[in-house]
């Protein structure tokens, strides 16, 4: 593999598309720097983040500590040290990372397209800009884009053969992801198989030792390798069940090659397959490969942003196959790709998925922060009974629902069993809200299709507003976007919502 400095010729070039994804990420983004922070945005990651601002704390004390590396953490941390903690900060901190990554992905797919026609790094990179995930996960507090943005400089830096640099690169990745340690592992391999350079490939055990060193300090301080024994027992032992492998998988596949139009690319990929040859596509796909294998086997929440570090790769790989079209006809598989991936951003599946994958996550936001202040207002001193993560959304100011606490009462679930089964008097009035997009009224919504909806994993119908009223609450207000809501109940006889 020889070795291909980047040129001096190419500084220039290369910094202006890094100002122009620096431009466009911050425009397309800017409305949204005050957004309130989102489910495991203020259950794990800002807690962490705010622990060791506040503490000086690298394991997580004000929420339940896990196996995820502080990387992430520690950088939000310095970003508020210097300019305070605030929500935009932390939201312009991540979408300065997403730039980059942006910009690094360009860079990737310019390596891995030389020769090819009708500038296939372009595509790949708005390709990359126009996905939903991308977007939404761009500005949020949470370690995928970060990892992206990072396994991509590692492996510019491998094809270039700069190995410390790489080391270094690749030591920050498994601090930021721990699942990530699969990049290392096929750098090695290949350096000791393909290359026989056995002390280079030595040199990558130092992030497997960071790594290492990290899972120390976590046993120290919990007396768990992974934090705790219930994210091990749901993140490894139900992960690795053969039934959760094989959804896992399909749903893997399915988000790759089929969602937000991608299939598009796939119909590019069979037509040009063969283009995609040479030591670099070999390492770029065995980069990604093993990463789509580890969160696959690993993790039981099957997150579609895990797979944010492969979609650089795929993204290249399309835009360079579709050059085996004709001109014209390229130009109609990159346009109609980018214009699916853009509709992506705002509509949404007839069946359950997670809200952070476009602007439902927005949604949910705005209408959690509606209830939130509603309550604030009007029953700042009631016992508030819900599901989290409104509850933690009220119960801690700095997540940018209240401005002071307000009093949760936390309940397990939103299904009409368990709220009949709660102890009336152990709330002032009952929040409930969407916590996946409902699919009564959609397409799917046929008797037929009822018995499969309801095995399929996540699907939990939720209590309805007639079954609510009929089962003793009162509808106070209720507030809806785009499919979702969230609604205020009273305990009938209780009495109006009032401060106490």
């Amino acid at each position: 593999m020889a070795s291909q400095k980047t040129a001096p010729s190419s500084f220039a070039p290369a910094a202006i598309f890094l100002a122009l994804s620096a431009g466009l990420t911050a425009a397309l983004h800017v409305s949204y720097l005050k957004l309130p922070f989102h489910w495991d945005e203020l259950g794990q990651f800002v807690p962490a983040a705010l622990d060791l601002y506040r503490d000086g704390s690298w394991v997580a004390h004000s929420t339940l500590p896990n196996v995820h590396p502080p990387a992430v953490m520690a950088y939000l941390a310095l970003v508020w040290r210097v300019f305070g903690y605030s929500i935009p900060a932390a939201r312009a901190s991540m979408l300065a990372i997403a730039a980059i990554g942006l910009w690094l992905s360009f860079l990737l797919a310019v390596r891995l397209a030389r020769g090819a026609p009708g500038a296939p790094a372009f595509a790949a990179a708005l390709f990359l800009a126009a996905t939903p995930l991308f977007y939404t996960q761009s500005m949020m507090i949470l370690l995928d884009m970060p990892a992206m943005t990072v396994t991509v400089l590692a492996l510019l830096l491998f094809l270039d053969q700069r190995w410390a640099w790489c080391v270094v690169a690749c030591t920050l990745l498994v601090l930021t992801k721990e699942t990530a340690v699969t990049t290392p592992a096929v750098f090695a391999g290949w350096l000791w198989f393909r290359l026989e350079k056995r002390r280079a490939a030595l040199y990558f055990l130092a992030p497997v030792a960071a790594l290492a060193g990290w899972l120390f300090v976590l046993h120290r301080a919990t007396g768990h390798w992974l934090g705790n024994p219930e994210f091990a027992q749901y993140n490894v032992g139900y992960a690795l069940h053969p039934l959760q492998i094989l959804y896992s998988a399909g749903e893997r596949m399915l988000f790759l090659f089929f969602k937000d139009g991608r299939f598009i690319g796939v119909i590019a990929l069979y037509a040009g397959w063969r283009l995609l040859r040479g030591t670099a596509w070999a390492v770029s796909a065995l980069v990604a490969g093993a990463q789509l294998a580890a969160v696959t086997l690993l993790g039981g929440a099957v997150l579609d942003r895990y797979l944010l570090p492969v979609l650089p790769v795929l993204y290249a790989a399309f835009a360079v196959a579709s050059s085996a079209y004709p001109a014209s006809w390229r130009r109609i598989s990159h346009c109609a790709l980018i214009l699916a991936l853009f509709i992506g951003w705002f509509w949404n599946p007839p069946f359950p998925f997670q809200y952070e994958d476009n602007l439902a996550m927005v949604d949910f936001v705005r209408l959690q922060e509606s209830a939130a202040g509603f309550l604030e207002a009007f029953a700042p001193h009631q016992r508030i009974a819900s599901m989290w993560p409104f509850t933690g959304a009220i119960e801690n100011p700095d997540f940018g629902y209240v401005d002071q606490p307000l009093r949760p009462v936390q309940i397990q679930s939103f299904d009409l069993a368990d709220l009949e089964a709660l102890d009336r008097s152990s709330f002032d009035v009952l929040v409930v809200y969407t916590r996946e997009y409902p699919m009564e009224g959609s397409w799917v919504d046929v008797a037929p299709l009822d018995p499969l909806l309801r095995r399929l994993p996540g699907y939990h119908p939720q209590a309805t507003e007639e079954e609510l009223t009929a089962h003793g609450y009162a509808s106070l207000i209720r507030w809806q976007r785009h499919g979702q809501w969230i609604e205020i109940y009273t305990p009938v006889g209780v009495g109006s919502v009032r401060g106490r």
